[in-house]
């Protein structure tokens, strides 16, 4: 992968997950005549055309704008099973701010329905096209937005158009010796209207914060007018923040067309560091005693035995010293320190700032990490244990060619929460599994890792995945098994989402979230910025169709 030789994997999926590799399935060749044709509103295209640089109903473009990276949506992709799915008909590629202020007057005056896209991240459901809709449904590339506007050196901020993609943001910042420090799993892909719509955290949030720390100010066009702040300060009492109901709305109100964001310079010193605890109850009581005395690293993430084990995996092909020196390595982790492999934990830390900060807090997670009976396991390991995210969602697409399904998922939950919450989510996942008879042998795969910390909880995120090969129903099994997982973690007092949202999949949560009347307010909103349901892509309170009618089940 990347180039890189990975000897170890495909052994893995073998003793992991019982692959076959005589099973071999890949992608089947797409078929775009199967693509619904599209429908058209021609008074609109005449119309919009000046507004936007590139506009198009090629079946392809249109087929990539309807679907974002949950695993139900890659599995259809693959099997050619879009061919009864309603997706967008028509795709469209505004430039700027005014851009979509046409556009979205338009889609007023001619009733479409429009659903913005960045990066196209999304494990929600929320690029899903809902079946109900009749009208012209228009996908709102934002990508061509991707300017930065200014960066004001004094004040730490940077005015940024919401199409830019994470990655590419970081590497123009860079040069400037800025960051923002948001690192999302999805950097690579993922764009910072994205991001804002809903409600992301990166990987570095304790040092950083989350988007919703990062934001000084957002324009977002609506079918009512722009809405901005008039000036951008640290903090300004008006009434409720409209910022608030911005942040995690997923496409429903309005297009994300320009944000402010605080930026910092870059660090004098980055340095990595990891961690191996005898087990990972030992490693989830570090953490939260490191909570507890607010020593935060820019990251540190502890993994469980099986995602360790899955992390080994991704090693390279290593020469005769190297074997000799982790030989060396392992016989004093199990033999004198006692260490059972099959139960160790790992912990991996990133620290930024001055050197001598850095040089401290480094020093203090030692010494509290010694408390609980952790060792040292050096820079390379919590190097490679932090760039691990990035490749995860790749090799979920390699299982699927061995049939194997797999998905994520996270979660918040209060540290007193947090070993229960995890242990039970695990056990759910194995007894739903042979409930649906998942093929004998072949155990679900489930992993989890506590990443983001707060002083009264922490993220838990979880990797699952199941063998669908010999099933008549693989997507079906899928959902149930999905479903019944976050139905676990919110029987253990876990919340429905930390930071992937709502989109389609998990609104049938919301309420019970937010309460009866919590969610009536967010309809109230939405009926009051968008009458029509022009921004109709169903997403949170799945409010659907031209009147905005609130779907039964919900």
């Amino acid at each position: 992968m990347a180039g890189v030789a990975m000897p170890y994997l495909m052994q893995w999926f073998k003793d992991e997950l019982g692959a076959r590799v005589s099973e071999y399935s890949p992608p089947q060749p797409l078929d775009l005549s199967k693509i619904p044709s599209p429908v058209r509103n021609i008074e609109f295209m005449e119309a919009a055309r000046p507004w936007c640089k590139v506009m198009t109903e090629d079946a392809e473009d249109r087929l990539m704008h309807g679907h974002g990276h949950l695993c139900e949506e890659i599995f259809m992709l693959r099997n050619n099973m879009y061919h009864d799915q309603r997706i967008p008909d028509l795709v469209v590629y505004p430039s700027s701010h005014e851009d979509v202020v046409q556009l979205v007057n338009l889609a007023v005056k001619y009733n479409v329905v429009l659903i913005p896209m960045g990066g196209g991240t999304s494990v929600s459901g929320a690029l899903m096209c809902p079946k109900e809709e009749t009208r012209t449904i228009v996908s709102l590339d934002m990508t061509e937005m991707n300017r930065i506007h200014w960066i004001d050196p004094e004040n730490l901020m940077a005015h940024i158009e919401a199409g830019i993609i994470g990655q590419d943001l970081e590497r123009r910042l860079e040069k400037e010796g800025y960051t923002t420090g948001h690192q999302p799993d999805s950097l690579e892909f993922s764009s910072l209207g994205g991001w804002v719509a809903t409600r992301a955290s990166g990987m570095k949030k304790n040092l950083y914060g989350n988007i919703e720390d990062m934001v000084v100010r957002i324009k977002m066009v609506t079918a009512k007018g722009t809405i901005e702040k008039s000036c951008q300060v640290p903090r300004i009492s008006a009434g409720p923040d409209v910022h608030e109901f911005i942040l995690g709305s997923e496409g429903t109100l309005g297009v994300i067309t320009e944000v402010t964001l605080k930026v910092k310079q870059l660090p004098e010193c980055t340095k990595y560091g990891s961690l191996i605890f005898p087990d990972f109850e030992k490693g989830i009581k570090f953490m939260q005693e490191v909570s507890r005395q607010k020593i935060y690293p820019a990251s540190i993430r502890l993994m469980d035995n099986a995602q360790l084990r899955f992390g080994l995996a991704l090693k390279p092909e290593k020469g005769l010293i190297e074997r000799f020196t982790d030989h060396i390595k392992q016989m004093y982790i199990t033999r004198l320190r006692g260490f059972n492999p099959a139960k160790i934990a790992l912990c991996t830390a990133v620290f930024e700032g001055p050197t001598d900060r850095v040089n401290k807090e480094e020093s203090d997670i030692n010494r509290i990490a010694a408390e609980f009976g952790a060792i040292p396991a050096g820079e390379a390991n919590g190097k490679n244990g932090y760039l691990l995210t990035f490749s995860i969602a790749y090799l979920r697409d390699l299982g699927m060619n061995y049939g194997f399904l797999a998905e994520s998922f996270e979660t918040s939950v209060p540290w007193d929460r947090v070993s229960d919450l995890i242990k039970n989510v695990k056990q759910r996942i194995i007894q739903v599994c042979k409930e649906q008879g998942i093929r004998d042998g072949v155990p679900p795969y489930g992993s989890a890792r506590v990443t983001q910390c707060y002083d009264t909880g922490a993220c838990c995120y979880f990797y699952f995945g199941f063998y669908a090969g010999d099933l008549p129903n693989p997507l079906e099994v899928y959902s149930i098994l999905e479903t019944s997982a976050r139905e676990e973690v919110l029987a253990n007092g876990g919340s429905v989402s930390h930071h992937h949202g709502i989109g389609k999949v998990r609104a049938q949560f919301l309420e019970d979230t937010i309460s009866k009347a919590g969610k009536q307010a967010l309809i109230a909103v939405k009926h009051g910025l968008d009458p029509q349901n022009i921004f109709g892509s169903g997403n949170l309170t799945g409010v659907v169709g031209p009147t905005g009618t609130l779907k039964s089940k919900l």
